[in-house]
C-alpha cells in the first residue's frame, strides 16, 4: 500500500504533552498528520496537573508570606482573607487561554485536529465518532488517569482531576496517599487556609525518594499544619446529611471531613482503545509494551509518555516524542538516556533531585560519601519561621563524581536543574568545591560543603 492511499502520515491519539510535540515535529518533517482529543487539549499537564498545581502552590505560600512580612515592616498584612472561586475562576480562565495556544501550535503546524474520542478500529485505522480514517502509522499518547480503589463511599472522593474547579472550597479535608501529587495537595490545602490531612498506608511517604529527604519532609510538613497519618488505611466513607464525609479507617478511627482527595496514583489510559482486539501486547499493569524506537507489537502502532510505564515527567514525554520523530527520520534507534533525570516535587517546602539516592547508591555497591547541610535560610532569621532547608550530595569514591543532590527547601527545583546540568556532563565534587558560590543565597551551600557525613 503505498502512502497516497492513506489518510494521514500518522495519526495521533491524545494531544498532551508527548502526542502534540510528536504531532508538529513529524508534521514539519512534511508527514500528514492528525491529533484526536477528547477531554484535555494539551493533556493532563496543561489542564489538570503540572500547571494549574504550580499556580494553586503559588497561591497557597502567599498565607505564610503575609504573616512573614511582618518581620519586615510591612503592617497589617495578616488579615487577609482567601477568596476561592477568585483562584479557581482565573486558574480557569489561564487553562482556556493555554487550551488555545495548543491548539493553535497544531493548526499552525498543519496538523488536522479532530475533537473526540477516538479507537483503533484497524491496524492502520482510526475512528472517531461517525467517521474512519486510515493512517500509516498510528501513536498512542494517551498518558495516565487517576486510580481510586473500590470500596464502600469511594464514590463521594474526588481526584486531581475535579480538585481545581471545585464548586466550595473545604473545610476540612483528607487528602489520601504518598506520593508527590498528595505531598503537594495537602500542603496547598493546609496554605489556603483548610484544616488538612494526610493519610498514607505505610510508615512514611514518597516511597523512591532519598530517606533523608522523606524524613525531611515529614518533619516540615508537620510544622505547617498538615495532619499526617501513617500506617493509615481507609476501609470505608460515609455521608453525612450536612454534605461532610464520615472516614473510617482499619484502626477504628474516624476522621469527619468536607471533602476526600484520593492521589493513591495513576494508571494507563488505555481502556477502549481498542489495543487488545489488534493484538498490541499489554503489560499486566496496562501499560502498552514497546522496543527501544517505541514501537509496539503491532508495526504500525507505536505508544510514548506515561501510557508505556516509564518516567512520568512532562519532559521526558516530550524528549521520547522528538527522538521517535528523528528515527523516523533517520532510520537510526531513538536514543533516550533515562539516567539523572532531574524532577521536583512542589511540597511546602519543596523537593527537587537528581541522580541517585544513597540507598540506590550503597544498594549498588558504589562505595559513597555523603555530604549534608541542614540549615534555616537567611529570611527565616529575621522571619522567625521554623522552617530548614536540606541539602544532599552522594559522591562515587571511585572516581569523585557527584551521582545525586537532593534538596528540599525553598526553590528546589530552580536550584537542582542547573545541578542536574553539571552531573550530566560529568561534574566531580572537586568540580563543585572550586566553582564560587553566589552568595548570599542558599543555593552557594552546594559548593561550599567541604566534609563528609562520618559513616
Amino acid at each position: 500500500m503505498s502512502e497516497f492511499e492513506f489518510d494521514f502520515d500518522l495519526f495521533v491519539i491524545g494531544a498532551g504533552s508527548g502526542g502534540v510535540r510528536a504531532a508538529r515535529m513529524a508534521a514539519a518533517t512534511g508527514m500528514r498528520v492528525a491529533v484526536a482529543e477528547d477531554r484535555y487539549m494539551g493533556g493532563t499537564c496543561v489542564n489538570v496537573g503540572c500547571v494549574p498545581k504550580k499556580l494553586f502552590v503559588y497561591a497557597s505560600g502567599y498565607r505564610e508570606a503575609f504573616e512573614d512580612a511582618e518581620a519586615f515592616g510591612w503592617e497589617g498584612q495578616t488579615g487577609a482573607t482567601f477568596v476561592w472561586p477568585t483562584l479557581r475562576d482565573n486558574n480557569a480562565r489561564e487553562i482556556t487561554r493555554l487550551n488555545g495556544i495548543y491548539r493553535n501550535l497544531l493548526s499552525n503546524a498543519g496538523v488536522q485536529v479532530i475533537d473526540g474520542r477516538a479507537t483503533l478500529s484497524g491496524r492502520q485505522q482510526v475512528t472517531v465518532g461517525d467517521a474512519t480514517y486510515s493512517a500509516e502509522r498510528i501513536l498512542v499518547a494517551t498518558g495516565g488517569w487517576p486510580y481510586v480503589p473500590d470500596f464502600a463511599g469511594s464514590e463521594y472522593v474526588i481526584t486531581s482531576n475535579e480538585v481545581f474547579a471545585l464548586e466550595v472550597f473545604p473545610r476540612r479535608v483528607l487528602v489520601v496517599g504518598g506520593g508527590y501529587i498528595a505531598v503537594e495537595f495537602a500542603g496547598i490545602f493546609a496554605g489556603l487556609g483548610a484544616e488538612t490531612h494526610l493519610s498514607y498506608r505505610r510508615e512514611l511517604f514518597l516511597r523512591g525518594f532519598d530517606n533523608d529527604v522523606r524524613r525531611f519532609v515529614r518533619d516540615e510538613m508537620g510544622k505547617k499544619q498538615v495532619d499526617l497519618h501513617f500506617n493509615h488505611v481507609v476501609t470505608s466513607i460515609e455521608k453525612q446529611e450536612d454534605g461532610s464525609l464520615k472516614v473510617h479507617g482499619a484502626d477504628g478511627s474516624i476522621l469527619e471531613v468536607d471533602a476526600v482527595l484520593y492521589a493513591t496514583g495513576r494508571r494507563p489510559n488505555t481502556q477502549g482503545l481498542g489495543l487488545e482486539k489488534l493484538g498490541v501486547v499489554l503489560h499486566k499493569d496496562g501499560t502498552i509494551g514497546v522496543d527501544d524506537n517505541f514501537r509496539s507489537s503491532v508495526t504500525s502502532i507505536y505508544a510514548l509518555g506515561d501510557v508505556t510505564g516509564g518516567p512520568e515527567l512532562t519532559p521526558v514525554a516530550l524528549a521520547e516524542a522528538m527522538a521517535l520523530v528523528r528515527h523516523w527520520q533517520t532510520g537510526k534507534t531513538a536514543e533516550i538516556d533515562y539516567n539523572n533525570i532531574p524532577t521536583a516535587v512542589f511540597c511546602q517546602p519543596n523537593i527537587g533531585t537528581v541522580g541517585l539516592t544513597e540507598e540506590e547508591a550503597r544498594q549498588a555497591g558504589i562505595p559513597v560519601e555523603i555530604y549534608k547541610s541542614d540549615f534555616r535560610a537567611m529570611r527565616h532569621s529575621v522571619s522567625g519561621r521554623d522552617e530548614r532547608t536540606l541539602m544532599k550530595l552522594i559522591v562515587d569514591k571511585g572516581n569523585d563524581k557527584v551521582i545525586g543532590a537532593h534538596m528540599v527547601g525553598p526553590d528546589a527545583g530552580e536550584i537542582i536543574q542547573g545541578i542536574a546540568v553539571a552531573m550530566k556532563a560529568g561534574a566531580t565534587k572537586s568540580v563543585f568545591d572550586q566553582t564560587i558560590g553566589i552568595h548570599p543565597t542558599a543555593a552557594e551551600e552546594f559548593v561550599t560543603m567541604r566534609t563528609p557525613v562520618a559513616e
